[in-house]
């Protein structure tokens, strides 16, 4: 493969469709993706919990808050155009003990901020809606929260994107560096583009790196892990529960989903690993991983917050100690109550490295014809259509 094309996107995760999606409103009709698996979903977009999220926990201001609302409804429309799962369930926002009373307004007034429709409940309120969680004294509702199933999704942009004769897909092919400014070197052969869009998702600081961009960055893999509720017990939980976070992490701590299908998950965690793709135990382990190791050890001694989380969630290894966290959100929960299950994710958190903190925000680096995508971490899937445009029309300028 030696071709050449008007805009060429690293990476066929929900980032790369949407932003190829939003090319072609703009007129542009040659479009290559590449991607290095065989096909769509094998990482964090198609691996995420499946929660489409209202714009409740954002710093005004950021990325994050700017598109979560629109995105959220955009994506919602996409859903029932295409006859797609949508499942529009709410979520309730739960202190799990009373001296977290006082973050629901925090969260209150961040999401009246971002323009997210929240209200507070009190206890009688929640137990209507939820009615086996903590019986607090009050908790935050979110009427526009939703699930749906990733993977359908992907699968309906490639379908529209393919059928569209405009968009080419290369699966099984990775970005190998620049052969030039405007060729793209990869395992298929040379791709030369009047643009680039860098939507690598856990590598788009090695494909960043290439055109001298992202230097003060780095990765810091952390793993999602879940556990499911057996049938029997699934009628615990409605909709979704979730705790009040600590805001100085991105990190949204464990909570309970009722999916797309029905099942009902209790996760993900968020467990620092030596591995971009780590799924299992140690499965991804290679001569980075010595350089993650002492990028946590770093960390972990130069940032309160950080440590505060590590410590925390090392813990959840423990299913013993997990349960216990879970109860404070459904304290009827017993050990009999939880499966486990294969669902895992990746979170590749981004560093940055001089200021020695975890960036809560995607960043997004024009350099010429190029764009980088850097940390587009959760609610990226939520906010992809809505910050597609934004990516397009920084591109484009």
């Amino acid at each position: 493969m030696n071709r050449s094309c008007h805009t060429l996107i690293v990476g066929a995760g929900i980032t790369g469709l949407t932003t190829a999606r939003e090319l072609l409103k703009r007129g542009v009709t040659d479009v290559c993706i590449i991607e290095k698996e065989t096909g769509l979903g094998a990482h964090a977009s198609g691996r995420n919990s499946g929660v489409l999220h209202a714009g409740i926990y954002y710093n005004p201001g950021t990325n994050k808050a700017r598109f979560c609302v629109e995105g959220n409804k955009i994506m919602k429309e996409f859903c029932r155009e295409h006859g797609l799962t949508l499942k529009e369930t709410g979520k309730v926002i739960v202190p799990d003990s009373e001296d977290k009373l006082g973050m629901l307004d925090e969260l209150k007034k961040r999401a009246d901020s971002a323009g997210a429709v929240s209200r507070m409940i009190d206890r009688k309120e929640l137990l209507e809606r939820e009615p086996h969680a903590a019986p607090m004294e009050r908790a935050l509702y979110s009427p526009n929260t939703a699930v749906i199933d990733p993977k359908e999704i992907l699968d309906a942009l490639k379908s529209e994107l393919e059928g569209t004769g405009k968009v080419e897909f290369h699966f099984g092919t990775s970005f190998q560096g620049l052969s030039s400014g405007t060729t793209a070197a990869t395992s298929g052969g040379g791709i030369k583009f009047e643009k680039f869009i860098n939507a690598a998702g856990t590598f788009a600081d090695r494909v960043a790196a290439a055109f001298g961009i992202g230097a003060q960055y780095r990765i810091l893999p952390f793993k999602g892990t879940y556990k499911k509720l057996v049938s029997g017990r699934a009628d615990l939980v409605r909709g979704n529960i979730y705790p009040v976070p600590d805001l100085r992490n991105p990190f949204l701590g464990v909570h309970f989903t009722r999916s797309a299908h029905d099942d009902v998950y209790l996760g993900p965690t968020a467990i620092p690993v030596l591995g971009r793709e780590e799924y299992g135990l140690a499965d991804d382990l290679s001569g980075e991983s010595v350089s993650i190791l002492w990028r946590d050890a770093v960390l972990f001694f130069a940032n309160d917050a950080f440590r505060t989380a590590a410590l925390s969630e090392i813990r959840k290894y423990s299913s013993a100690n997990l349960l216990m966290e879970a109860r404070g959100l459904l304290p009827e929960l017993r050990k009999s109550d939880l499966e486990n299950t294969p669902k895992a994710g990746i979170r590749p958190q981004l560093v940055d490295w001089p200021a020695k903190k975890l960036v809560m925000d995607f960043v997004v680096v024009k350099d010429g014809d190029s764009i980088h995508i850097l940390n587009a971490i959760s609610p990226a899937f939520t906010c992809s259509m809505a910050f597609a445009k934004y990516t397009i029309d920084t591109l484009l300028g």
